[in-house]
């Protein structure tokens, strides 16, 4: 039976869903989203024999969101992944990642293979250090435009998201970033969300239920929390630095649809292309055909029976 908790870790008030006995999988959220991303997987993972934890990410819905944006370091984010595991009562975890929860899961298997036995990234592939920051990269080429930059400034993506929570989620979560009218550039006076309209319809795979949990969360939090991990972009890369070159030995997966801006850019396509030089030991990279960002939502089936089957070959 699914329950829910508040456990104290790394300093902060991790609010989680959790189910099932086994070995402890750890499922990471993105952004905007909460542990509720996973409400097709909890259940089903539970069931294959594993102790599923899905926790609010920091800044998040019912987890704590502290004030200070330098609080939202990837050191921070796999932090408190590492105390989760300590506070479960366990000594080792297999962590998914969705979205941003992608890089953390990605990172914590990376800082800590004593720790993360095995890793999957969902929608992000692994990260590869560049030569220089990530922002001033963008700067350099002539890059002034996107969302990245947008959200650097705190307060801005906040007036805009917040101005309308339902129409901002309904947005986001609705259109994803498969539809050609979800640049991820922002344009002149139109900001993150561009020119919408609340009369758009949800795809099939998102009900008006589904959507409003998502709402009540969002009116009662903002988006400072989540828009902070943002904010820590360059900071990042810095912190990063002795990871350079680094590779992440452990079993993994990667799953993304073939429709989502972030994998068919060109920087996106790359990565996802030469992944197995950071992952050797790559044991599936599943492109879901016709599916967009929202991966887990949008394609459960396909999403669990890979994840089973990952989690089986590698969880015993």
């Amino acid at each position: 039976m699914q329950s829910s908790r508040t456990i104290s870790a790394n300093g902060i008030e991790i609010f989680l869903l959790e189910q099932g006995e086994g070995p402890l999988v750890l499922l990471c959220h993105g952004w905007p989203e909460l542990s509720y991303s996973w409400r097709h997987q909890i259940p089903v993972l539970a069931a294959a024999g594993f102790h599923v934890a899905a926790p609010d990410m920091r800044g998040f819905g019912r987890t704590s969101a502290p004030v200070k944006v330098d609080a939202y370091s990837i050191f921070d984010n796999v932090g408190d992944m590492v105390a989760l595991v300590a506070a479960l009562g366990e000594k080792q975890a297999i962590i998914v990642g969705h979205d941003w929860g992608a890089p953390v899961a990605w990172h914590a298997a990376m800082f800590r293979p004593d720790v993360f036995t095995a890793v999957a990234g969902l929608s992000v592939p692994p990260p590869v250090r560049g030569r220089g920051r990530p922002l001033e990269n963008l700067r350099d080429i002539g890059i002034r435009n996107f969302y990245w930059q947008y959200f650097q400034t705190p307060g801005v993506a906040e007036r805009e998201l917040e101005r309308d929570v339902d129409l901002t989620m309904r947005t986001v979560l609705g259109r994803g970033f498969s539809d050609p009218e979800a640049s991820l550039f922002i344009a002149d006076g139109l900001g993150f969300l561009g020119d919408v309209s609340a009369s758009t319809p949800l795809p099939g795979w998102l009900s008006e239920a589904e959507l409003s949990y998502f709402i009540e969360i969002y009116r009662r939090t903002g988006f400072r929390g989540g828009l902070n991990w943002y904010r820590n972009i360059d900071r990042n890369w810095e912190l990063t630095a002795p990871w350079q070159g680094a590779r992440i030995v452990q079993p993994s997966l990667f799953i993304a649809g073939s429709n989502d801006a972030v994998v068919t850019g060109l920087m996106g396509g790359k990565r996802v292309a030469d992944m197995e030089r950071v992952l050797p030991n790559l044991k599936q990279k599943l492109i879901i055909d016709g599916a967009g960002h929202w991966i887990q939502q949008e394609c459960p089936a396909e999403v669990n029976v890979a994840l089973i089957a990952f989690l089986k070959e590698v969880g015993r």
